[in-house]
């Protein structure tokens, strides 16, 4: 699949402190309440890596039921059964002619009385195919030339509901339904006798109009792929980041995110390029929700009758109601398409991460593998760690794993308090028992305050003054340098009417990111006087190393 590239953004402090940003797009968090994204930085944009979101998956063997609740691949695995022990199919491995209409009347498509439609035997040929496609029902000739088709060895497991062979069988058939989705969509456009361009070049023996034929179908086939694997990327990364229920997109908004830069408005040649991306995903979505990829629904086709050769506006026109807006077209990744398109992700060699791997092991492992991961929605993590936890031996526990000078302490205490927080008034005991350590001393009474105690006592000078630094520190890892938060953070700094004293105490205190600290409130400070103290109390810190 096409990957979308992001640009990471690393702490000033510490080798190996960099956290990257996650990969969403600030759209994305207006429109789909998004978790809180950093600001991405353009420069360079090509060389960044390319991430993808944590998302959330159900269980496999719920993903197995909800994959054979699909109706196409019901409909592949009841004829695989109806194969038992052998049919007789025809030359090309089709179902013979007096076999379609039994079984589209078997599948439901047609009334059990009365005439078949034409379009039920079509539809009931369509899962015949998808069934041989997924090797659920086998061809081969008998001895006496006879054509037959017999049950394949994965039909009874997945009968039975085992998930891998279900979803196995599955992500076949999605792939083959997204192939067929691109194809149809880059046949060229019949000619005035209704015959296809390249086939009437063919059939009047033009070779050379023929292979310009055949190579426009190739271009179109190429860019029909291109611009359905950006799609699902985004409906992905949007599904990721949607609060529950709020996964919808509009067609319109997707094809925008796709078409227009980021940070720019839609001029009138945007507009147009929206509205042909749209008719151009338009079928093909429609085609990936037959397998339960995802939801759909398509664009109103009255829209492009309304006006004889006017396409209907998409943005930039006034307000239209919900009802109005969905005939553009609505489109919702279902678990199912989550899971998909993270196997093709994981298959072309990208990190998908789900959210709660890295909270499978004990604290220390939780706290360092968010901190080190490089696409992870840290409360997720947490919130899935804490789980079932008593919050007592819980909290104990995270507040050990808090400890140590490294270059990612500072983070890890930061999130040590947001699990705490999780864990709520159960921790409180745990929290006590450290209210004299130095490192983890300053954060536990703050938390306790913030609990509601009224009995916290008041830190020394020294812990005071390291707390601070420490919690900037992390901050200031967890921001990636934006300016703008840390100039939020920086105000509130318990600087008094004499800040020359308050630095001359600061730069003096024994952290490892004292001088990143200092040179940060130096660089962003808005009080000039006292951004110059801070500058060179960060001079002083580096030259006592």
């Amino acid at each position: 699949m096409a990957g979308r590239r992001r640009k990471n953004a690393g702490a000033s402090a510490g080798e190996g402190a960099a956290e990257a940003v996650l990969p969403a797009d600030l759209e994305l968090q207006d429109l789909y309440g998004a978790f809180a994204a950093h600001g991405l930085d353009d420069e360079d944009l090509d060389d960044a890596a390319v991430l993808v979101p944590p998302v959330k998956l159900p269980a496999e063997q719920e993903l197995a039921e909800q994959a054979k609740a699909v109706p196409m691949f019901g409909y592949a695995l009841a004829l695989a059964r109806w194969a038992s022990p052998h049919r007789v199919v025809d030359e090309f491995g089709d179902l013979v002619e007096e076999d379609r209409a039994p079984v589209a009347r078997l599948l439901g498509l047609a009334p059990a009385e009365g005439e078949v439609p034409e379009e039920a035997e079509v539809e009931a040929l369509r899962a015949w195919s998808l069934a041989c496609d997924l090797d659920l029902v086998e061809l081969g000739t008998t001895k006496e030339g006879e054509h037959v088709a017999v049950p394949g060895p994965d039909l009874e497991p997945a009968e039975q509901g085992d998930a891998e062979t279900v979803l196995e069988l599955w992500l076949t058939a999605a792939g083959i339904v997204r192939e067929l989705a691109v194809e149809a969509d880059s046949l060229p456009e019949e000619d005035e006798g209704g015959e296809p361009a390249a086939a009437a070049a063919a059939a009047a023996g033009e070779d050379e109009e023929d292979e310009d034929a055949l190579s426009e179908v190739e271009e179109a086939r190429d860019a029909a792929a291109e611009l359905l694997d950006e799609a699902l990327q985004v409906l992905y990364e949007t599904t990721a980041f949607a609060e529950p229920g709020n996964e919808t997109v509009p067609l319109g908004v997707l094809a925008a995110l796709l078409v227009v830069p980021d940070g720019e408005e839609p001029s009138e040649e945007l507009l147009g390029d929206i509205t042909d991306v749209m008719v151009a995903l338009d079928p093909m979505l429609a085609d990936l929700a037959e397998l339960g990829l995802l939801e759909y629904r398509p664009i109103d086709p009255e829209l492009f009758d309304e006006e004889e050769g006017e396409e209907p506006a998409v943005v930039g026109e006034a307000p239209l109601d919900d009802e109005e807006s969905a005939r553009f077209g609505l489109v919702r990744l279902t678990p199912l398409g989550q899971y998909g398109i993270r196997q093709w992700l994981l298959e072309d060699g990208y990190d998908a991460p789900l959210v709660g791997e890295l909270a499978q092991g004990d604290a220390a492992e939780l706290l360092r593998g968010v901190c080190e991961a490089a696409n992870v929605l840290p409360e997720e993590e947490l919130r899935v760690w804490v789980v079932g936890r008593e919050p007592e031996p819980a909290a104990r526990e995270l507040l050990a794993a808090a400890r140590g000078d490294d270059a990612y302490g500072p983070l890890r205490r930061m999130l040590c308090v947001s699990a705490l927080n999780l864990l709520g008034a159960g921790a409180e005991p745990a929290v006590r028992e450290v209210l004299d350590d130095p490192e983890l001393g300053g954060a536990a009474r703050a938390w306790l305050s913030a609990q509601g105690a009224t009995d916290v006592p008041v830190p020394e000078r020294t812990m005071a003054l390291w707390t601070v630094v420490d919690t900037f520190a992390a901050q200031l890892l967890d921001s990636g340098g934006d300016a703008a938060l840390l100039r939020e953070l920086i105000t509130d700094l318990p600087v008094k009417g004499d800040p020359a004293s308050w630095f001359g105490e600061l730069w003096r205190v024994d952290h490892p990111y004292t001088a990143d600290v200092l040179e940060a409130i130096g660089e962003l400070h808005t009080d000039r006087a006292l951004a110059k103290e801070a500058r060179k109390a960060a001079f002083k810190a580096r030259s006592k190393g």
